[in-house]
């Protein structure tokens, strides 16, 4: 299947503003990244001109597709070229047999993905992420030399029993879910694979109840399934690189002002503790965690291009 094919993006993309809905003229080419397998899915808009690429990654609530609506179409009309992934187990993206997808797959995938580009040409790699994309960047740009700069829509470190506590279905969720997946990876339920809406705060990624709906109702987004052994590698996963020693490239949040799953606070404590490069944080006026809000959306795609061309 490609996105050609699939109707649920398109009945997503019913609610955000009319200027950000694609149209038949203005669809990314879909193009096919073998790796490890995988047939993966990326939305592009090629630009040789451009100045700069950006990498777009989606959360556990979303896809690729998402992504190019949001910010990677209207980044390419800014004259970039865009760059939007479906990770393995989401989207379109095609699983090799039997593989089982860890969310440390995702990173090295990403990282991957960043030498691949960079071996076609040498303009700079802005990567963006939207909830756990967010910190997936920082993951990606801790053992990749060649990212210019990363922005997040969230930075949520799961080994702070706060942000699990906050993030996940309920309290209790958050409190028993990282030592139980860790343990349950490790028995033959590994390939067990549950709703993202059972273990995390889902109902809060959109501020809109029909949206909401719509999300639910993709299985390659918000109505995904995400293994056992996913979950386990997601909750305790450890970077290869700490903040305090992060020296790699500017960091910017792009923090939705009215988030109801990731607000602002649960990626304060992380980002303070950067200290080698600049940090900088605009918030998205009335927006959701995915927004679909005009002013949000506005803002974020002016702040994102500003960083690419200061990046």
């Amino acid at each position: 299947m490609t996105y050609a094919d699939q109707p649920a993006w398109r009945a997503i993309q019913q609610h955000l503003p009319e200027r950000y809905r694609l149209t038949p003229e203005t669809e990314p080419t879909e193009e096919w990244w073998h790796h490890d397998g995988h047939e993966i899915h990326l939305d592009t808009y090629r630009n040789p001109e451009a100045p700069a690429k950006v990498m777009l990654l989606h959360g556990v609530g979303t896809n690729g597709r998402q992504m190019t609506t949001i910010l990677g179409r209207p980044l390419a009309e800014r004259g970039y070229e865009t760059i939007a992934i479906d990770m393995p187990t989401y989207g379109v993206t095609r699983v090799a047999d039997g593989a089982l997808v860890t969310y440390d797959d995702w990173v090295r995938i990403g990282a991957a993905l960043v030498e691949t580009e960079r071996a076609r040409d040498d303009r700079p790699i802005v990567l963006y992420g939207l909830s756990a994309g967010g910190m997936e960047t920082f993951h990606i740009a801790s053992i990749s030399p060649h990212v210019r700069g990363i922005v997040g829509m969230t930075f949520l470190d799961q080994r702070s029993l706060r942000v699990r506590t906050a993030t996940a279905f309920d309290p209790l969720t958050g409190l028993v879910g990282a030592p139980l997946m860790r343990l349950l990876a490790r028995t033959p339920l590994r390939r067990l694979r549950l709703p993202m809406r059972w273990v995390s705060r889902m109902r809060a990624l959109t501020n809109d109840r029909a949206a909401q709906r719509a999300t639910y109702a993709d299985p390659t987004s918000a109505g995904n399934r995400a293994s056992v052994a996913f979950l386990a590698s997601y909750l305790n996963h450890r970077p290869t690189t700490e903040p305090e020693d992060f020296d790699v490239c500017p960091v910017l949040l792009t923090q939705p002002a009215a988030d109801r799953w990731t607000p602002l606070h649960l990626s304060e404590p992380f980002l303070r503790r950067i200290g080698k490069v600049p940090v900088t944080t605009t918030l998205l006026d009335d927006a959701g965690h995915y927004p679909i809000e005009e002013t949000g959306l506005d803002q974020l795609v002016e702040a994102v291009a500003t960083f690419v061309a200061e990046a």
